[in-house]
């Protein structure tokens, strides 16, 4: 019987415990769907505005690319050494500072600003001013191709670290939440034992004081029946020796007239010896009744109180370990909240780093496109201006060898 309780407290509680971990089971796995849904979207999103984002830089690599070259292969600086006229270099620098107001774009103001004073230095020097403008320009394209692979190693850099950290959120989560079931799930396990034990204890209590009083009542009873018994053996052995005195008296007489006499004495006393055996007969079977039905209630109740003694060591033994279960299990969790806090913490610090407000792709990209077509026209205009100079210039060249001619 021990066994087969042990049996099906320990079936219980892994029917218990299982039951539980399909419950956490199940919602982990509709919170990890959900989840992985969300990720996967951010990711495409993440992934197209940064795809985006490199086309755009891409376009505008390639735009400032091309005005450097037009600017290498203008002749603008054959111009500036056969003349001092500096207005197409004006030209560039205005257009350069009207498209940055107009984008509102801070790296082209500034270009603006480097090559306006680059063209206000060469004035007062003599000095070529393209071959610094030439200069700025691949200051620039350096550092936004720069940015570009700083902006290439964050984003992977967040990627890896937001789907690491996200990951780690989901496994602590569950974590927590299947050693905060398991808690709930013992600790209701613990506190049953305890009040079975408790309602074990108190009937332990009840059955030895229901022994106690038996056991004073027994020897009550075996005291009175003692005492009646000795006194009931004593009026007997007094009856029994009354009719041998007398019968010996009358069988010694034989006087007729005292024969009446004589049965009617004997009669009675052998009548009395009679009611004194009966009596001490039904005393000593009472007493025998009561003392197997006392022996047999005392022998019942010792493998009572065995069975029940058994059943708090055991059950006891079992909520103490469930208990010891609990507070590890809560030392656990504890540890396991810890690192999920700080999960979470760094989650947002990733957050707050990786997933910015960037304008959108079309504003961006027409934005973009503005800065292309405003460096194009200044570039235009620039070669527009050093063509009609460098004509200009041959025109007054042939005129001044007519002249000598």
């Amino acid at each position: 019987m021990d066994g087969a309780k042990k049996s099906l407290a320990a079936s219980q509680e892994t029917k218990s415990t299982a039951e539980g971990d399909l419950e956490v089971t199940k919602k982990d796995l509709a919170e990890d769907t959900a989840t992985l849904s969300d990720l996967h979207h951010e990711c495409l999103t993440t992934s197209q505005d940064f795809e985006a984002e490199v086309n755009s830089r891409a376009e505008e690599l390639k735009a400032i690319g091309t005005a450097k070259e037009a600017l290498k292969n203008s002749g603008a600086a054959s111009f500036l050494q056969l003349s001092t006229n500096d207005e197409p270099s004006k030209l560039v620098v205005h257009f350069v500072r009207d498209l940055a107001r107009k984008q509102n774009d801070q790296s082209l103001a500034q270009l603006a600003s480097r090559m306006a004073s680059a063209v206000r230095l060469s004035s007062s020097t003599g000095e070529d001013p393209f071959a610094k403008i030439k200069t700025l320009i691949s200051d620039m394209l350096t550092k936004l191709e720069e940015d570009g692979a700083a902006d290439a190693n964050h984003k992977a850099y967040c990627d890896k670290e937001m789907a690491e950290t996200k990951q780690k959120k989901i496994e602590k989560s569950a974590e927590v939440e299947h050693l905060s079931t398991k808690i709930d799930q013992k600790s209701s396990a613990s506190a049953k034992l305890k009040e079975e034990v408790s309602t074990l204890q108190q009937e332990l209590a009840a059955m030895a004081k229901s022994q106690s009083e038996m056991v004073s009542l027994r020897a009550e009873q075996k005291s009175v029946y003692e005492f009646n018994k000795e006194e009931t053996e004593q009026g007997l052995e007094g009856v029994k020796l009354a009719l041998k005195v007398l019968r010996d008296y009358y069988a010694k007489a034989e006087k007729s007239s005292q024969g009446g006499a004589s049965s009617g004495v004997i009669g009675m006393l052998e009548v009395i010896e009679s009611d004194f055996s009966k009596s001490l007969a039904q005393m000593t079977a009472v007493e025998d009744a009561a003392a197997a039905e006392y022996h047999m209630q005392t022998q019942q109740n010792e493998v009572t109180k065995k069975m029940k003694d058994q059943d708090v060591k055991y059950k006891t033994k079992e909520f103490t370990g469930l208990d010891k279960s609990v507070n590890e299990h809560k030392t656990d969790r504890d540890g396991s909240q810890e690192e999920l806090d700080a999960t979470m913490e760094a989650l947002k610090r990733l957050e707050d780093m990786c997933i910015a407000k960037p304008e959108s792709y079309a504003d961006r990209a027409a934005r973009r496109e503005s800065e292309i077509s405003g460096l194009k026209e200044a570039l235009s205009i620039l070669e527009s201006e050093s063509a009609f100079v460098q004509r200009s210039v041959a025109h007054l060249r042939g005129g001044v060898r007519t002249h000598i001619a």
